[in-house]
């Protein structure tokens, strides 16, 4: 499976998460290695530990055969690869995004940008209401204080006619 086959779950959002997605089946590949050779010297191994369930929607949504170990190392490798080519899109907001809106906008992204946007979440408390969105070939100043600064003019007409001049 490439890096462009592979479907990234709601749950991953930031390119730290596809990190993170990785590193975990590196980890579950090298228990899975460990316990294949554990079995083949007849010795009677341990349980396998736990996977998130990140890892498991990722695996379901890929349908990856975990049992093959090709298999897991071409997605490790397709994950990796991910991690550096994946569409970023830089949102600055004005107070801490709630994480089940972070992923309701990623899916969004996912469906009407690119099916591999990831986000890049900063926090500027100056902002004041809004969002300031910035990807690699724009940027966009959805802030309050950008629209009423192109709407400046309007005000103060408005603001003189209450005033009688």
């Amino acid at each position: 499976m490439t890096q462009d086959q592979l479907v990234l779950p709601a749950t991953v959002v930031s390119k730290a998460d596809v990190s993170r997605l990785a590193i975990e089946l590196e980890r579950v590949d090298s228990e899975m290695t460990a316990a294949a050779v554990r079995t083949k010297q007849g010795i009677v191994g341990q349980e396998g530990s736990a996977i998130s369930d990140r890892l498991r929607e990722f695996i379901e949504q890929n349908t990856v055969a975990l049992e093959d170990s090709r298999t897991r190392t071409d997605t490790i490798k397709s994950l990796r690869s991910l991690k550096e080519k994946v569409p970023v899109i830089h949102m600055t907001f004005a107070s801490v995004a709630e994480p089940e809106s972070l992923q309701l906008l990623t899916r969004w992204l996912r469906t009407s940008i690119h099916p591999q946007a990831v986000l890049e979440v900063g926090l500027q408390p100056s902002l004041v209401a809004g969002v300031y969105l910035r990807t690699p070939n724009h940027v966009h100043d959805f802030s309050l204080r950008a629209v009423l600064e192109s709407q400046r003019d309007l005000l103060v007409q408005d603001l003189e006619s209450y005033r009688g001049n």
